[in-house]
């Protein structure tokens, strides 16, 4: 089996996959074009690239008997993963390996900007000598608030601490276990970091939340004084305004490892400002986390050629045939029943409990269908990279823990799938599920303690209103009113006269007026918008 290794990876990776007699190890010496590889892939069972290498559907399509791309590192934006998951291609990653690298940089760069460092040096390189120009300030004492508790924020906030900093931190999805584990105190609300940090650190990944969430109105609420650090992604920070910040003294430095536009141009004015320091995205720039990276792909490469183990996977878990014909529709069902309860629940939830009952108790292996809930309820929190396989790596890192049963207590239905969600112990909301006439038919058939049935595709409005005469009636005028087409509706009450659960599933998302027009009915409540 042929291994094409595209870009500069560790001597160690290399030789880990040389000494393989199964393996004929090609390295390339230099930066091919896409048309360049084509003709190369042509007989290619596996590609180990990093970041220089365009993993391209033309790429896929000239190599019939690729089985897997190795990439040395995290980001997979080089590789058509859709490509690859159409071609039965399957694409791997390595996502541990630059995380002390980065967080190691982070503080450097905190330290730098506390002394300012690379000021003194170049009045150094300039012949001066100016001590009084560059007093500095210690961390000790001071608040450091950082923005993502994941894998490299909570190591950047462990450094905080051991220099006697303050460590406030913000990340709606972490549990407050987790944050005291670490050490930390965690906020709910940005302005309260803005409000008490001296210096504030970034580890959230691009999404629509986060991008230019470092904007003119963030900076107007931050600290006197304060000074940034970002070695996330640049997308995060509005550039000018951070420009402005500066000028005006309210941001006293910045440092920046990553950029919206990379390489970064010539003429950015970022690069003649004094305030900021700036490194060439240097984050996983260190021997120790190159030589991890090629290591850790070598592993899973050779892992996945020989014995057929999935690893570090972004677009396919590993079941063999059988198996996967028995759990693939629990994985649909699985997944539409995280999705729909992580647009219900609140944000502070530390426990899943799951109960498979029915003949669901029976399957071989439901680690792939929790991994499924997982994914769907984590999808909320937009965490990059998010794959079956690191998923609950990532569940633990926010403080989420999963509790599995298989029951054989009696139950209505011959399949039962049954999440429920909690937080400090109090049950929160739960939902289950089970399939209608045949496997590809899934169900939500139980929500809020109560019997419905919600088909688990599209849009979906559900509330909770009196049990009295009119409701359907109204609900229906007002949908047409606004040209909202119901697909189906589910009702059912606990007692007669009672407390209802309504439930349609509508072709189109209903405006907020029309959703401000039901709450003022002042006997329905709770309505909630869920998108499947």
């Amino acid at each position: 089996m042929k291994i094409l290794v595209c870009d500069p990876v560790s001597p160690k990776g290399i030789a880990l996959l040389q000494q393989h007699p199964e393996f004929e190890v090609v390295v390339l010496s230099e930066r091919v074009s896409e048309a360049q590889l084509l003709p190369l892939v042509k007989d290619v069972a596996a590609m180990v690239v990093r970041s220089e290498t365009k993993v391209t559907a033309r790429v896929i399509e000239a190599a019939p008997q690729l089985r897997v791309v190795g990439r040395a590192g995290v980001g997979v934006d080089n590789v058509d993963v859709e490509a690859a998951t159409q071609h039965g291609v399957v694409v791997m990653n390595t996502p541990g390996g630059n995380t002390i690298s980065t967080a190691e940089l982070s503080f450097a760069m905190l330290l730098g900007l506390a002394r300012k460092v690379p000021q003194a040096h170049a009045s150094m390189t300039a012949g001066k000598w100016d001590r009084k120009q560059f007093m500095g300030a210690e961390l000790a004492g001071k608040t450091l608030g950082v923005l993502g508790l994941g894998r490299i924020g909570s190591e950047v906030a462990k450094r905080g601490l051991a220099f006697g900093m303050k460590v406030i931190g913000y990340d709606p999805f972490l549990t407050e276990d987790r944050a005291r584990a670490l050490g930390i105190e965690l906020v709910r609300e940005l302005d309260n970091v803005y409000r008490e940090a001296d210096f504030i650190t970034v580890h959230m990944p691009v999404t629509d939340q986060t991008r230019g969430m470092l904007n003119a109105r963030a900076f107007a609420r931050m600290k006197p004084k304060v000074c940034l650090v970002n070695c996330a992604r640049g997308e995060i920070m509005v550039d000018n305004d951070l420009l402005a910040a500066l000028d005006s003294g309210k941001v006293a430095a910045a440092a920046l490892d990553v950029f919206g536009t990379e390489p970064l141009p010539a003429e950015h004015p970022f690069r003649k400002h004094p305030g900021i320091t700036l490194t060439p995205h240097l984050g996983a720039s260190t021997k120790e986390a190159q030589e991890k990276c090629g290591v850790e792909v070598a592993e899973v490469i050779t892992a996945y050629l020989l014995t057929g183990e999935v690893r570090n996977a972004v677009n396919l878990p590993y079941l063999d045939a059988k198996t996967y014909e028995q759990v693939r529709p629990y994985l649909v069902l699985g997944e539409k029943l995280g999705k729909f309860l992580a647009q219900l629940a609140p944000a502070q939830v530390d426990r899943l409990y799951i109960t498979y009952g029915g003949k669901a108790q029976d399957l071989p292996n439901i680690d792939p269908v929790t991994r499924a809930i997982l994914l769907g309820f984590l999808s909320r929190a937009s965490v990059k990279d998010l794959n079956n396989v690191n998923v609950r790596s990532i569940a633990s890192t926010l403080g989420l823990s999963v509790e599995e049963k298989r029951s054989s207590e009696p139950v209505t239905f011959n399949e039962w799938l049954h999440v429920q969600v909690s937080n400090g112990g109090l049950k929160l909301i739960s939902a289950g599920g089970t399939f209608f006439g045949s496997p590809d038919n899934p169900r939500i058939v139980r929500v809020y303690s109560q019997p419905t049935e919600i088909v688990p595709f599209g849009v979906v409005l559900l509330l909770k209103n009196k049990d009295r005469p009119g409701i359907v009636g109204y609900l229906g005028t007002l949908m047409g009113r606004h040209n909202l087409n119901i697909a189906s509706m589910s009702l059912s009450r606990d007692t007669v006269g009672g407390q209802a659960l309504t439930v349609l599933n509508l072709d189109s998302v209903p405006p907020q007026e029309v959703l401000d027009e039901i709450q003022r009915d002042p006997d329905i409540s709770n309505v909630k918008v869920v998108k499947l």
